[in-house]
């Protein structure tokens, strides 16, 4: 694992690298993600309907294959989803894009 992933681990997808407590937040629902550059991150999806979860997420990232690339994150069709706060599910890299 290189430093920058090293610095993402337990962190929020979105909080500033500055930031003094980059962890969740109580009364927040978020995934996490596994794979790729933002294994390990968490992302909050507190007021998704079931259908954007469904839908997986292109995040804006360094990391990827391209330099301000996305990186592709999708839900496990089969993957157990918690409904309210806390970590709701997992969603899994399925790739970069431009």
């Amino acid at each position: 694992m290189n430093g920058d992933e090293q610095l993402l681990r337990g962190r929020v997808y979105g909080c500033d690298h500055d930031d003094p407590d980059p962890g969740p937040l109580p009364a927040r629902t978020y995934v996490t993600l596994v794979g790729g550059p933002l294994d390990g991150l968490l992302l909050d999806i507190t007021g998704w309907t079931p259908e954007e979860v469904d839908g997986g997420v292109a995040l804006a990232t360094e990391l990827s294959r391209w330099p301000g690339g996305r990186a592709l994150y999708d839900p496990s069709a089969d993957g157990p989803r918690a409904p309210g706060p806390g970590v709701a599910c997992r969603f899994y890299y399925s790739g970069d894009a431009p």
